[in-house]
């Protein structure tokens, strides 16, 4: 009985995992119950998902030449297993629907019956892995105190917002903000309540970045950052000005402090135009130029200046 054929196939059909069986050139000769269930749930452009005959290899090829490279690395490492360059292959690959996020892991085995070749490709649904980890990662660049993005996620963000920039030709601002006299606040109420001040502060400062090329974070200590890609000075300098009022409306009380009884900042905001010469870092040098020039200055004001083209002989402007 256990060599039946019938016997095996309810055995590969109880498993919940994806099963297909391909031949040496890639074609289907057996998939399982629960590979045929997920074909029909998700709408698979196999007619009446009779999987027989069709090919696997000409399957990952088209999904490649749509733009998928998980096809294109599925396809590459099957033929490994084939060729017998490799004795097995693993992938793991999204595949994601309108209704939920999906990640599997594909697998590539070899057996032999005779003079013939057969190859087991599995596909083992690691969702909740996945998930698992994505929210270990969004906690790795969380703040902990303020909750909102921190130094390692703002490091990430503006390379990559700066690469696009430069690929577009587009500018990109940097405000970088200081609190005013946080360690006067600290001495006079308590390290509680400057936790506190911190938390407001970074909670108003997410209101700043509202698109998907913007960033608010909690620079380090009373500095936050945010980011402005596709944003010229003119339009980073107003959005800074609003930032300085909005911190100032926080009310919140510093009555030791030379500048103003209650919380202000002081704010320095750079603009450049990414290219093959500059870099990221330059930016963040600028701003935090900018910034000290505020504080020199008298502190609650914010310094703006273009940084580009280079040689540009603009001055600073500043806002108070």
């Amino acid at each position: 009985m256990i060599e039946s054929y019938a016997f095996l196939k309810r055995v590969l059909d109880a498993i919940t995992e994806h099963i297909v069986v391909i031949d040496q050139q890639g074609t289907i000769l057996f998939v399982n119950r629960s590979w045929t269930l997920f074909g029909k749930q998700n709408n698979c452009l196999i007619i009446d998902n009779n999987w027989q005959n069709i090919n696997y290899l000409d399957v990952c090829n088209t999904a490649s030449a749509m733009g998928d490279d998980f096809g294109s690395l599925a396809a590459d490492g099957l033929r490994a297993v084939i060729s017998g360059t490799k004795p097995s292959f693993s992938l793991e690959y999204p595949c994601h629907s309108p209704r939920e996020k999906r990640w599997f892991m594909m697998r590539v085995s070899s057996f032999s019956m005779g003079q013939t070749r057969c190859f087991v490709i599995s596909h083992h649904n690691i969702t909740e892995r996945k998930l698992a980890e994505e929210q270990v990662i969004s906690l790795s660049r969380l703040d902990g105190l303020t909750g909102i993005a921190n130094r390692r996620r703002f490091d990430e963000f503006l390379e990559a917002e700066w690469k696009r920039c430069a690929r577009l030709s587009l500018p990109i601002s940097l405000a970088i903000i200081d609190i005013d006299h946080f360690k006067l606040l600290n001495d006079t109420y308590g390290h509680l309540a400057g936790d506190d001040c911190l938390k407001a502060i970074g909670n108003t400062l997410q209101n700043f970045a509202n698109r998907p090329g913007d960033l608010c974070a909690r620079y380090g200590g009373e500095e936050f950052a945010i980011i402005y890609g596709n944003t010229s000075l003119q339009q980073s300098c107003l959005l800074a000005k609003q930032v300085l009022a909005a911190i100032r409306d926080l009310g919140i009380a510093n009555e030791n402090a030379p500048t103003s009884p209650t919380m202000t900042a002081s704010i320095g905001v750079a603009t450049m135009y990414p290219d093959q010469v500059s870099t990221a870092t330059e930016l963040i040098e600028a701003a935090d130029r900018l910034l000290y020039q505020a504080k020199n200055q008298g502190r609650d004001r914010i310094v703006c200046q273009d940084e580009s083209p280079p040689g540009s002989d603009k001055g600073p402007t500043t806002a108070e």
